[in-house]
């Protein structure tokens, strides 16, 4: 989704991550990308799959900081990350994965409170990337995780309805997220502007009748099986993938493909754009 979104500001095609050791000057000076797949704001989430944390994220923010300077000075580095656009995209591997998938929150939290552990998790990292500089966040929401195949696979039943347990989770966290952006927001002193981006009814219209936007399958995955598999497991190398995936939501059991995040994007764009604007 960060790369469409780059092409839909008009920055450029592709982000460069940060962890390419080959970044451009041109890099620096228009953005790169310190995400890491499957992390999140339950410390426990990126140590469960060996990821990279939000907090080692910031560090590398720094990292980038200290180049832009190098190369542009300290005047118009601060300049660049003032008029910079900060894109937050966390949350749904600690539903997904940390919650419902392994035993060590379910245990101890109902989803209320694992909710709420969540938001002390957004709440500290908006701070530390207000701190940093950023002006304008866009804060993006959880998606109805219980139609993503892979949980319709373990937890919709032998017909793989989506999961409501899931889906309330993630309604709960993104209604109880709104009021914390207000919060901040609202607060003397606090000198970043978030916006809330919502993306959980478009995935869901998508998940449960993508037929308007000409999709045929909307329920698995367009590589294996598309009931499990994800990441590694969907190699085209090893694994057959569909013939034709623009008719698919999903590429894998978990990540829409990318007609789909264009789709997505497009939405975003045209419902919360105007809120964007520096």
């Amino acid at each position: 989704m960060g790369r469409i979104s780059a092409q839909k500001l008009h920055v450029k095609k592709l982000v460069a991550p940060w962890l390419n050791v080959d970044h451009t000057p041109e890099d620096l000076l228009t953005g790169v990308s310190f995400a890491s797949g499957a992390t999140g704001y339950d410390p426990l989430t990126p140590k469960i799959v060996s990821v990279i944390t939000l907090e080692q994220q910031l560090d590398y923010f720094d990292e980038y900081r200290g180049k832009l300077v190098a190369i542009a000075g300290e005047e118009e580095a601060e300049r660049i990350i003032d008029g910079a656009f900060f894109f937050v995209c966390a949350g749904t591997d600690d539903v997904a994965n940390t919650y419902f998938t392994t035993p060590f929150r379910i245990l101890e939290y109902d989803i209320p409170s694992y909710v709420d552990l969540l938001l002390v998790g957004v709440d500290k990292f908006l701070r530390s990337v207000s701190a940093r500089g950023a002006k304008l966040i866009g804060f993006v929401g959880l998606p109805p995780i219980g139609c993503v195949p892979s949980q319709r696979t373990v937890g919709g039943g032998f017909h793989r309805r989506c999961e409501p347990k899931r889906n309330y989770a993630a309604q709960l966290y993104n209604s109880r997220v709104q009021v914390l952006i207000n919060g901040l927001n609202a607060e003397a002193g606090f000198n970043t502007r978030i916006v809330y981006l919502g993306i959980y009814d478009i995935i869901q219209e998508l998940a449960e009748g993508g037929e308007r936007w000409g999709f045929t399958e909307t329920t698995r995955g367009c590589c294996g099986t598309g009931l499990i598999e994800v990441t590694n497991l969907c190699d085209s190398r090893f694994m057959a993938v569909c013939q034709d995936v623009s008719k698919h939501v999903f590429f894998d059991s978990f990540h829409p493909t990318e007609r789909a995040y264009k789709i997505i994007v497009d939405y975003i764009w045209d419902t919360y754009g105007y809120l964007l604007q520096p």
